[in-house]
Order: C-alpha cells, then structure tokens, then sequence
C-alpha cells in the first residue's frame, strides 16, 4: 500500500492481501487479467520502486484543494453524461447521427482522470491516515478505450461492443452523489428519494429502450419486417425501413414501448415478433416486477419509515439476530422479546414524548406526575422541598413483566427504583440456591438503595410479582444532588436506618452510615473553605444555603472566615458574619479571623470584624509582639497595638517588646511602642529596663526616645 505522506520516502510494494487502494494491487489486477509480467505480476517486493519525498510531493495532488474540486465536479457531470449515453451507444451504433458518433472521443477526459487519480491523496478505510493513490483501475482503464473503433478495426466482430457497457461502472459517481445529498440536513431527504428513485425508473426504461432499439437492428436486413419496429404501423404511419427515420422518432418509439411493456399496459399496437424478442421481453417483464416492488417498497418506507411500528419491527429483527448469533435459551429469548413489547406498547412515557420539550416544561410536568409520590417515600421523608423537585427531574419511568428480574444478589447496584404500580418480592438466595422471601415491595415503596448508597452488593434479588410500574433514578443523578443539598442527604440516611430497623444486616451497618455522615461533613466543609478561597460568593451560598455550616472548621481547625480574611474577600467575609459565623474561632496555630486580617493588612476588613465583637485571642502576646518587633515589622505591629494588644505583654522571661526593641536599636519600632504606652521603666527577670538596654546598645536616636520617654513618665507621676 501506498505509504503515509509525512514520511521521508516512498515505497510501493505489491499487496497480498487484496486491500483497496494500493498502485501494486492495481497493476497486479491488471497483470493477472492480461498475463503481463513473470507469473502474472508486474513486479515484484524486490524491484520496488522508491521516489524521495521531496520529488514525490511536487506530484501529489491533496483531495481538499479547489482545483481537484472543480475536476471532481466536471468528472461527475461527465458520468452523467457517459451513464446515460453509453446504453444509447450500444443500441443505436447502427443508424446514429454523426455528431454523436464524435463524442466517443470524450474518453480521453476519462482516461485522464484514471491517471490522475495516481497522485491523489486519501484517507484509508482502515487506519484513517492519507496515503496515496485509490480506486479502481481496471474497471476505470477498460471503460475508457474506444470500443467502436476496435469493433471495426477487428472486423466487426459483435461481441467486442458489450464492452462498452463497462463504462455504467462510472454511474458509481452518481450514486456517491445521491449518498451525499441524502447525508445533507440542508436538503429535504424525501425529495432526495424521491428524485433517487425516479431516477432509477427512467433509466431503466432508457437502457430496455436501446436494448429494443438493439435487437432490431442485429436481425439481417432482408429479416428487418419481422422485427417489433419493422413491422410497427402506428396509424398511417409505416416503420418498415426504420434506420431511415429520424433518430429522435426511433428513441422515443423504443421508450414508448420499454415504458407500456414496464407498466403492463399494452395496447397491441407494439409487441414482440421474433423469439429473441419474446425472450427479452419475459426477461424484462421478470426484472420489472422486482424494480416495481423495490420502488413501491422505498415510496412506502418513506411515507411510515420512522414510525413506531417501523421502529419496533427493525428493533424486533436485530434483536433476534443477535440472540440467534448468540445461541441464547428460550426462557431468556422469551424475557427479551416480552420485554420490548411491552416497551412497545407502554411507549408513550415521559422520556419517549418529551425528550424535545424544553428542560424548565419537562420539570413541570414531573413535578406534576411524581411530586406526590416521592413524598410518601419513606426515603425522602423531611426532606427539602427544592431536594425534591431535584429527585423529580431525575425520574424515568419503566415497565416489566412478572417474573423479571430487576435487581440480582450480589451485583453492584447503580440505580434506585420506587414502586409506582404493582407489586415485586425481595428475595433471599442461599448458598444450596434455596429462596427465602424476605419482603414485598408495593406503591411508594422504593429498593436500591442500601446497596447504592452504601457502595456495597444488592443484598437481595428483587423479582416481579404482578405487571409494575417502576420510577428509577441513575446512581450518579442521586450522588449528585445529595452533594448539593447536604442537610437532606444527612436525612436520607437517617431515614435508610429508621426505614431498616428490622434488617439485621442495615443495623450491623450503622457505623459506616454515621462514618458516611462524618465524610460528607468534611467534604462539605472543604467545599466552603475552598469556595471562600477562591472568592466564589455564588458557590459558597449554594453550599451554605445547602445545608453548609460557616462556623464547622477543617482538619487544620480553619473556618472559612480564617479564609476569606486572609485572601481579603470583604463581601465573603460580610456575608459570613450575616450566616452567624463564629468570630473568635481559633485554628490550631492559635489564629482568629482578626489576626489574619491584621497580618495580611485587610484594615477594612478588621474594622468590620471588630464591629462584630472579634477580638485578637492571642494566647501569649508577649512573645508573638516580640517576634513582630524583632522582624521589624512596622505596620503589623501598629495595626496589632490598634486593636487592643498590649504594648507591655510579657514574654517568659518577662521582657516587653519595649526591651527587644532597645536591645536591637530599633528605634523606629521603639517609638511606635512608646506612642501606644510602652513602659520604659518595666523591668524583665533580670531587673534590666528598656532603658538599660537602650543605654548598652549605645544608639544616640534611640536613647534619645527613651529618654523623653521616661522624663514623660517622671512627670506624670
């Protein structure tokens, strides 16, 4: 086969395994078909032949480009052409107007194009990349020699002109062209048919036309009067030397009488008169009945193709042959086929009729059809109306017949099914395969659900007792509206235990259930935090609004507030504090919403958790101002003496930031703790003073500040 564009060089090889689209495959078939070549190949893998890639690409020709386009639809109007003359050529060789005998020299069009089709590039059927070169060489090289000038030139012998019927392989363009147009949304696909099949019609009719015209005129001359057109007389008028008539007359005649011998209408006028006519005739008359019953069959396909009954019979087919190629037993065989007619028959349900209504109409009407039974479901009881309306939306209904297994012990379960109509058993199989019935399900009851919402095995098989009517809900559908709304997800497994106290199993199960509770708490809280780290006030009131407690802290003791403070969020952080957030919560490194909002410099933000009663918390401030003081950072601690830190906190060896301060000569940061009231008298567990320390730092500014200070100090006292 041709090799892929992109690679360096190109290689053609002879292809055994009869794949379309190889240059070695098409010669071949030539070579067997002519004898050309050592043992019927033209060449074999050794002698293959190798072009560079650069030589090779100035030749290709790329099937997308405008030009191979426009050729493509000359070449089809051409078809059109050679499909509808060469029936014509054949017929009416003997007798036909000069200036049509001309047009056989049109062949060399195709012939170009049979060799243009050499550099074209495709995609291959099987791997789907472009290679080069496809189609089909024989047909195409044979249908464009000149088969009347080679019947003359040998003779004139008789059997060379059925040649001339390979070129109808050419009509393949035709039927490309109506595959295409029937594919296109843009045009009305009955009047394609339509068009198709009258198509079809008239060119039938055209080639028994010529075929008529044909045995007529291979009679000898003296036998020309016991021929259907030599002995026609059509009122006055004679056709005894019909090669003289007018060509146009002759073609109609033939037409007229391929067309009443189709429709078997007949009037005695034309009619066979020789046996190899009577022949045709039968022939034709016998091929005629299977094109009228195959146009008859496609105009009534279009009129009820698509319909119910046509759906169910093409489903009815293909599901037979499937159980036919898949040997299945007859009990199975006779679940199946009840199954889908019962589908049939219970076809006009919600998802069949409403599947084009818009989604806001469809949840209407469920919610009008399913409200007041999911109510009465155990399962869903105390739940929110709006989780409701979601389980609603997500219903389909279903029909089975007794006997019909819906749910087997043991198999993962990824659907939930409420009882709307008639009644099911739950049933225990042990290990000897004895059955023990363990409940029944009647309306409003609903099965699945321990095993979907567990993430465990159906623990019993659930069986049809009487004709049902079943509401089922997809696993994920369910997961995800749980996950929306979680204070009725939390109910629903309250309610799975309350439902199942008397099953031995679910009560053994309760740990994993309240472990269940414990994991979707955490997620939930993640979720908030997450959503007020990334500023998503939509999101984090859908979670709130669902059941999301603002308050509930993380694995690192952080609420959301911890986070929205830190990122800077004030609309987050306002709408917090409206949900009842907790303002004074502190995360395990001793941190409050205040504190984050004082070190990130959100002084908006603090002002408004202060407005709230927030307070600072910290545990040992003392050492936390000494830490600030010694990392000189100004601002933080201004904005921490802002908000009621104490400027003459304490560490554990009982030095104030004051002390820090003066013993690093920071006297930037010593005059920032003595406006906010830092005692420079305070003495550490040495007895220093900030004063002291000042003096052996040796910093004339900074001695000069505590100094001042302490004359203040002095006359206040």
């Amino acid at each position: 086969m041709g090799e892929e564009i992109n690679e360096e060089e190109f290689e053609l090889n002879e292809v055994k395994d009869n794949l379309e689209g190889s240059v070695g495959s098409r010669l071949n078939l030539v070579a067997k078909e002519f004898g050309y070549g050592r043992g019927g190949k033209l060449w074999d893998s050794s002698s293959a032949l190798k072009l560079p890639k650069r030589c090779y690409d100035a030749f290709v020709i790329r099937p997308n480009g405008r030009l191979y386009r426009m050729w493509v639809n000359m070449m089809f109007v051409w078809s059109i052409y050679s499909t509808f003359f060469t029936p014509l050529e054949f017929g009416f060789f003997r007798g036909s107007p000069e200036h049509l005998r001309h047009l056989e020299w049109v062949q060399i069009v195709f012939l170009a194009d049979v060799l243009l089709h050499f550099f074209v590039a495709y995609r291959d059927a099987h791997s789907y990349r472009m290679v080069y070169v496809k189609g089909n060489f024989a047909f195409d090289f044979l249908g464009c020699f000149p088969w009347d000038a080679i019947y003359k030139s040998t003779g004139r012998m008789e059997v060379i002109r059925y040649f001339i019927w390979l070129r109808l392989y050419r009509a393949r363009n035709i039927i490309k062209f109506f595959k295409k147009m029937e594919k296109d949304i843009r045009i009305n696909y009955l009047f394609t048919r339509i068009v198709k099949l009258i198509t079809v019609e008239l060119y039938c009719t055209h080639i028994a036309a010529c075929i008529f015209y044909y045995l007529a005129t291979t009679m000898p001359p003296a036998k020309e009067g016991y021929t259907w057109i030599g002995s026609l007389s059509l009122g006055d008028y004679k056709y005894i030397n019909f090669r003289e008539i007018d060509f146009v007359r002759r073609y109609v005649t033939s037409l007229y009488f391929a067309i009443v011998t189709m429709a078997s209408v007949g009037y005695g006028d034309i009619h066979a008169v020789n046996m190899r006519e009577m022949v045709f005739i039968m022939t034709y008359i016998s091929f005629d009945m299977i094109l009228s019953a195959y146009l008859i069959g496609n105009m009534t396909a279009l009129i009820v193709k698509g319909s119910k009954t046509e759906r169910f019979r093409d489903k009815m087919t293909d599901l037979i042959k499937y159980m036919n190629r898949n040997k299945l037993g007859k009990d199975i065989r006779s679940q199946i086929k009840g199954h889908l007619r019962l589908q049939y028959e219970s076809s006009y349900t919600k998802d069949s009729i409403l599947e084009d209504i818009p989604v806001a109409v469809r949840s209407k009407i469920s919610q009008t059809l399913y409200m007041e039974m999911v109510q009465k479901v155990k399962l869903f009881e105390g739940c929110s109306d709006e989780f409701l309306n979601q389980i609603v939306m997500k219903l389909n209904e279903e029909f089975f017949l007794p006997g019909e297994v819906i749910l087997e012990q043991g198999s993962a379960v990824d659907q939930i099914y409420i009882v709307s109509h008639g009644i099911l058993e739950e049933v225990g199989i042990g290990e000897d395969g004895s059955e023990e019935t363990i409940a029944e399900f009647v309306p409003y009851d609903i099965f699945g659900d321990v095993a979907l919402l567990c993430n465990i095995p159906q623990p019993y098989t659930v069986r049809v007792c009487e004709l049902c009517r079943l509401l089922r809900m997809e696993k994920q559908s369910l997961i995800s509206v749980l996950q929306l709304y979680f204070n009725d997800s939390r109910q629903v497994l309250s309610n799975l235990l309350k439902a199942r106290e008397t099953d031995l199993r679910i009560k053994q199960m309760e740990p994993d259930i309240t472990y269940l509770i414990a994991k979707q708490e955490a997620e939930l809280v993640l979720g908030v935090n997450n959503a007020a780290y990334h500023g998503d006030l939509y999101h984090l009131k859908a979670l709130i609004n669902a059941g999301g407690d603002p308050s509930k802290t993380d694995y690192d003791g952080r609420t959301a507030l911890h986070v929205a403070t830190c990122k800077g969020y004030e609309e987050i952080v306002r709408f917090l504090i409206q949900r009842g957030a907790n303002v004074h919560c502190i995360d395990k490194f001793g941190n409050s919403p205040l504190l984050e909002a004082v070190r990130a410099g959100h002084d908006r933000i603090a002002t408004l958790l202060v407005e709230n009663g927030a307070t600072l918390n910290l545990k040992d401030a003392g050492s936390y101002l000494c830490k600030v003081v010694t990392e000189s950072k100004i601002d933080i601690l201004r904005r921490l003496l802002k908000y009621g830190v104490d400027p003459n906190s304490k560490n554990y060896d009982h030095r104030t930031p004051l002390h820090v301060a003066a013993a690093e000569g920071l006297h930037l940061v010593a005059s920032v703790l003595i406006e906010f009231g830092a005692d420079v008298l305070s003495k550490d567990r040495w007895g220093n003073t900030p004063l002291d320390e000042g003096q052996r730092c040796g910093s004339k500014p900074l001695l000069k500040i505590l100094e001042n200070a302490r004359e203040k100090c002095i006359c206040n006292q």
